[in-house]
């Protein structure tokens, strides 16, 4: 069992950076591949970034590449995501993921997530 709990949202002016934690409790955090998924208002929730079980692997959607980037530190059990140059539509809620899976891609889909944290809000202002 592992439970997710991301933080460091917040408002924040277009153009301004911001990073994300997610906190993972279990001791079975490294076995997963984590990943960011975001949600806009009257939006579907839609993939951000994944990152693999080692982290030496990481995939991004195209709207973050260049901008965006994802970490994780083992030790701490928590999952970073740097999210630089922000623009107005980078609002939404920002969840943090699990899936035990050794391809970093399939977690575009959506499916087979085996846990979710509850969001945290990204708000950008122009």
């Amino acid at each position: 069992q592992v439970q997710l709990v991301e933080s460091g949202g917040g408002l924040v002016q277009a153009g301004e950076s911001l990073r994300l934690s997610c906190a993972a409790s279990g001791r079975t955090f490294s076995s997963y591949a984590m990943g960011w998924f975001r949600q806009a208002p009257g939006k579907e929730r839609e993939f951000v970034a994944a990152i693999s079980w080692s982290g030496a692997i990481t995939y991004y959607a195209d709207s973050g590449k260049g901008r965006f980037t994802i970490s994780r530190d083992n030790a701490k059990n928590t999952v970073y995501l740097q999210m630089n140059s922000l623009k107005s539509e980078d609002t939404a809620v920002y969840y943090c993921a699990a899936k035990f899976t050794r391809i970093i891609a399939t977690m575009k889909t959506l499916e087979d997530i085996h846990y979710w944290g509850k969001g945290t809000l990204v708000t950008v202002s122009s």
